[in-house]
Parts: structure tokens; C-alpha cells; sequence
């Protein structure tokens, strides 16, 4: 039995370049891309207030989706954490939740430390955690997303773009800087 709540909805994977990073992915044949640059984000990273800024890009494959994280700066976070350890690749699973306070609730019952969170101005609460004695081939990080109405359309707008891609116009650039 696990403290997760469905399957998992995403993979994450942090970068150093986001568009060499990109050109690989589309490379593969996934697209399009959503891609958000210069987004300020403020957390909480092993329980001290962070302010950093990333890019993001966002596309599917099927009925999941990957991330693609690149850190705009040099400010610790869990980004800067994992790159040091382990330079750029994947780096989390991300499930998503209905009920947001429920599932930290049995991630904290399960013992589950809790290392990046936040996102509460951004309308959508997240929280990684680190489950104590995963195997070495399994990320040490999960990802756990309040799954809302905005989240909720933005998931299936990402998935049906990538679903009826013809290979045309393979990043898109959304919002922020």
C-alpha cells in the first residue's frame, strides 16, 4: 500500500540548458513544448524560504507528461542540490491530488521529509518529499501537485496539443519573461 494518490502523472527532469534540452526531446518525436521562462518562484527548501527564478517546459507523451526544469540562477534549491550530486537528468515523479492536505497528511504519517514546497501564489500548492528507502534506480524525489480546475485544464490542454502534433511549431512559448 502506498501514500500516493493514483498513478504517476509526470516525470521531471532538471537541465542546464533548456533548449538543447528541448531539440533532444523533439529529436524523439515529443512535442509540442510549452515552455515558460523567467518564472520568480518562491518556496520553501529543507524548511528555509528560497527565491529563485527557472523555466519550465511542459509537453506529453500518451497520458504523461514531462517536465523540463532549468534554474535561471545559482540560489541553493533542490535543483542546484541535485545538479551538484548528480549533473542534469531526471529527477522526479510527480503525482497529483485531489485532496492536497489529505495526501501530505499520510506523507507525513509515513515519515516522508518534505524539501521543496510551495506554490501557493501560483494558485496550486506542491510539495517534493524524499521516501525513505527507495531503491537507488528510483528517484529519491516525489512530487506531490494539487490537482484543481485550472491544473486540471492545463493538463489536458498540454496532453491534447501533444496528441494531435503534426511536428509543426514544436515550442511555444507561454508567459513570463
Amino acid at each position: 500500500m502506498t501514500v500516493l494518490p493514483g498513478p504517476i502523472r509526470q516525470i521531471g527532469y532538471v537541465v542546464t540548458d533548456l533548449d538543447r534540452a528541448l531539440a533532444s526531446w523533439i529529436e524523439l518525436g515529443v512535442g509540442p513544448w510549452l515552455v515558460m521562462r523567467g518564472l520568480p518562484m518562491r518556496a520553501l527548501y529543507r524548511g528555509e524560504p528560497c527565491e529563485t527564478t527557472l523555466s519550465l517546459a511542459l509537453s506529453n507523451s500518451g497520458e504523461l507528461q514531462l517536465e523540463l526544469i532549468q534554474q535561471e540562477d545559482d540560489t541553493p534549491s533542490i535543483f542546484t542540490e541535485f545538479l551538484a550530486a548528480n549533473g542534469p537528468g531526471y529527477h522526479q515523479l510527480a503525482y497529483w491530488t485531489e485532496d492536497f492536505d489529505a495526501t501530505m497528511k499520510a506523507v507525513e504519517d509515513a515519515g516522508w521529509p518534505v524539501i521543496w514546497s510551495g506554490g501557493e501564489g501560483f494558485g496550486v500548492r506542491f510539495a517534493y518529499v524524499e521516501p525513505p528507502n527507495s531503491p537507488a534506480y528510483i528517484s529519491q524525489i516525489v512530487e506531490i501537485s494539487e490537482l484543481t480546475d485550472a491544473t486540471v485544464a492545463s493538463a489536458t490542454f498540454i496532453r491534447d496539443a501533444a496528441a494531435g502534433w503534426d511536428g509543426s511549431d514544436p515550442i511555444r512559448e507561454l508567459g513570463g519573461q
